[in-house]
């Protein structure tokens, strides 16, 4: 018993980090997945030629290797110049899964029936008006299921972070394994990520309910 109170307590620890990562990414990369849709679906061809770009190379990539960019080839390309370890596990994060955010929020805008924009015009609505009180707020209704498997698999993708030499519940728990010659803490680990994931769902279904009320 000891022996698994010791081992939860160190491989917690690196649960902070994990955590840290996850809550700075999804604050981040919503509101950059957002306005990157806003813009996709704006009538700049600029914007959506830009957006189309960066979307398609980011889900394009594996984030592993995105990962490996900024931290080992950014110095390369410009030489003297490197972020701090997490710094660049953040960073990649938030530009990773803003891309997938901007094209869940630009299916979602799209998935509204244009007779409502054509409604509000009539009511004499102008864009911004349309978009707050009309489009937006079943949009975000729309996307909930999608950000939610987003967000849990946002939480197993922290542990990618490990490739850095970053203490998180994966790499704390194989140091255990190394030392130990025990699958135990695996055991502990893969617990630790099935609870994060269950509030998780936990959270999305309570807003899923939220906006249940409205209909």
């Amino acid at each position: 018993m000891e022996y698994l109170l010791k081992s939860t307590s160190y491989i917690l620890q690196g649960g902070v980090t994990t955590i840290k990562l996850f809550v700075i990414t999804l604050l981040c990369s919503l509101p950059l997945g957002f306005i990157c849709a806003m813009a996709k679906n704006s009538n700049s061809k600029f914007l959506q030629v830009l957006m189309g770009f960066y979307t398609s190379v980011v889900r394009g990539t594996p984030l592993l290797l995105q990962i490996f960019f900024v931290y080992y080839g950014l110095p390369i390309l410009i030489p003297g110049f490197r972020f701090e370890r997490f710094t660049a596990a953040t960073i990649t994060f938030i530009l990773n899964y803003g891309a997938y955010f901007t094209e869940i929020f630009r299916g979602g805008i799209q998935s509204i029936n244009k007779g409502q924009y054509e409604a509000a015009r009539v009511l004499g609505m102008n864009y911004r008006q349309t978009m707050g009180r009309i489009i937006l707020p079943q949009t975000f209704k729309v996307v909930l299921p999608p950000v939610a498997n987003e967000a849990i698999t946002l939480v197993k993708d922290t542990s990618l972070i490990v490739i850095l030499g970053i203490g998180e519940i994966l790499r704390n728990s194989k140091e255990i394994v190394a030392r130990d010659f025990t699958i135990t803490p695996f055991i502990i680990a893969g617990l630790i990520y099935l609870i994060l994931n269950y509030a998780v769902v936990l959270g999305f279904r309570k807003l899923e309910k939220r906006y249940a009320e409205y209909d």
